[in-house]
């Protein structure tokens, strides 16, 4: 496993965890409410490109998980903590 420690590495990781929980919430929406949605009028179309978007993002993610791991204390990290600290 490959030690990284920048801020492209957590970039890569919150984009595909974002388009996961994107993909997700708008499969539940589509399954639990598919009368509400009116401007798709193939929803199962819909319903498979959302499939792919979350299959997509979960095999980069888990590559990205598989291959490569955050070395801790890295200055990224040490940044991001001050950072998102509360005044």
């Amino acid at each position: 496993m490959i030690k990284v420690n920048n801020g492209l590495f957590q970039a890569a990781k919150a984009k595909y965890q974002a388009q996961i929980v994107e993909a997700i919430a708008t499969l539940e929406i589509y399954f639990t409410n598919a009368v509400a949605i009116g401007e798709h009028p193939d929803l199962l179309a819909e319903v498979d490109k959302y499939l792919d978007m979350l299959e997509d993002a979960q095999g980069k993610l888990n590559a990205l998980e598989k291959h490569f791991t955050r070395q801790q204390g890295s200055e990224i990290q040490k940044q991001l903590i001050v950072d998102s600290a509360p005044e």
